[in-house]
């Protein structure tokens, strides 16, 4: 399997975060999707754990350089969400929000040309703290810090809102093969 460019194999999944792991047990969780849509949910975890699941092995790309190749995850694709929620055609882009105050952001058009997921399973066990539980967004065609862990709300909103790490400096998109890591190189 190719890597992205300056990026190193690793047999380790490192987990990086920021510095805060907010626990919240199943029958408290709930996934909030709402904005600009036809459609805003609140899903429970029975809700959640009722839509339509898929496996998918995927490589992860963080961008300080190390890429683990080969990563099963299972969960709910994002495209299912998006068609359950049915965004106005005006939504430029989508943002998620952790319990741990994290965002990122994603473009809305991205996000209906590519597959991404909703992940409550790695390498076939429930996903695990350190990694984002109980579900996280898992965005396979860019670098890590788009996949948000911990995952609380999606907004899709016709103005973009750049995340915590746009914010600091890092490129809106965050391709890894176009070596998107920060603003002002390859079109930030």
């Amino acid at each position: 399997m190719a890597i992205p460019p300056k990026q190193r194999v690793t047999t380790r999944f490192p987990s990086l975060d920021l510095g805060y792991r907010p626990e919240v047990s199943l029958e408290e969780w709930y996934l909030d999707v709402s904005g600009a849509v036809e459609n805003p949910v609140t899903l429970t975890w029975d809700d959640f754990r009722a839509l339509p699941r898929v496996e998918r092995v995927w490589g992860f790309h963080c961008v300080t350089g190390w890429t683990k190749l080969d990563v099963a995850w299972e969960g709910v694709l994002f495209s299912d969400i998006i068609a359950l929620t049915r965004p106005v055609a005006e939504v430029s882009a989508i943002i998620l929000e952790g319990r741990d105050e994290y965002t990122s952001n994603l473009i809305h058009r991205d996000a209906l040309l590519e597959e991404a997921l909703l992940a409550d399973t790695l390498e076939g066990e429930p996903l695990p703290l350190e990694h984002g539980a109980p579900v996280r967004a898992v965005v396979p065609y860019l670098y890590g810090w788009k996949s948000c862990k911990f995952l609380e709300r999606i907004r899709f909103e016709v103005e973009d809102d750049p995340g915590y790490w746009e914010r600091r400096g890092y490129h809106n998109r965050g391709d890894p093969w176009r070596e998107e890591r920060f603003a002002g190189r390859g079109g930030g």
